[in-house]
């Protein structure tokens, strides 16, 4: 099987992996729910955002339309590279890594495209899967469905700090999904490898 082949392969399954798991987390959970997993180092914690990866965002409709199409516009680039990579002959794991950022975009892409209009709404009910009154909201507006959180460390700021002494704080705050962790894990190992996967 070709390097471009097995690329496809590994971003079928991280679709596979991330849908699954949002499906699930969407018509099992309400908003604010969790299921703890390891303690309090690792829970199952649903949440939804309108934005980017770890929760961030952009304000208004414009700015989530503006930030879906400029995701497919992303991704569309993306697959090209990853395809032109794989033509010239470069590294095996450069290609993979493109490949798992593709595949986290196109996750993210898949909810914000597509479930406000197959979902009903999750505040304070379970969400139903093509519901009879349609969705929440329309093409392009729907919100990226967040789960994996890991409040590894909790405390509080020392007083002498200012502006957050005596505050509490939480280590990892984030709240983020498969799709998020593919990206995440793709960059880290371009930056990491760069002077292997870009020897020119």
């Amino acid at each position: 099987m070709s390097v471009l082949k097995k690329s496809f392969l590994i971003i079928f399954l991280i679709l596979l992996v991330d849908q699954v798991s949002k499906f699930y987390i969407k018509t099992h959970m309400m908003l604010g729910d969790e299921i703890p997993v390891l303690g309090n180092w690792f829970i199952i914690h649903f949440v939804e955002n309108n934005g980017m990866a770890f929760g961030m965002q952009l304000a208004g409709k414009f700015g989530k339309a503006f930030l879906s199409i400029f995701r497919i516009v992303a991704v569309v680039g993306i697959g090209w590279y990853m395809v032109n990579l794989s033509r010239k002959g470069a590294p095996k794991g450069l290609i993979y890594c493109v490949g798992l950022v593709l595949a986290g975009a196109l996750g993210n892409i898949i909810d914000s495209a597509f479930y406000g209009m197959i979902f009903d709404h999750s505040y304070g009910q379970i969400a139903t899967f093509f519901p009879e009154a349609g969705g929440y909201s329309s093409f392009l507006h729907g919100k990226v469905v967040d789960m994996l959180y890991f409040p590894l460390i909790e405390g509080r700021y020392p007083e002498w700090m200012p502006y957050v002494g005596g505050n509490p704080f939480i280590f990892f705050r984030p709240v983020f999904n498969i799709a998020d962790s593919s990206i995440t894990i793709g960059i880290i190992i371009i930056l990491f490898f760069q002077k292997r996967f870009f020897k020119e």
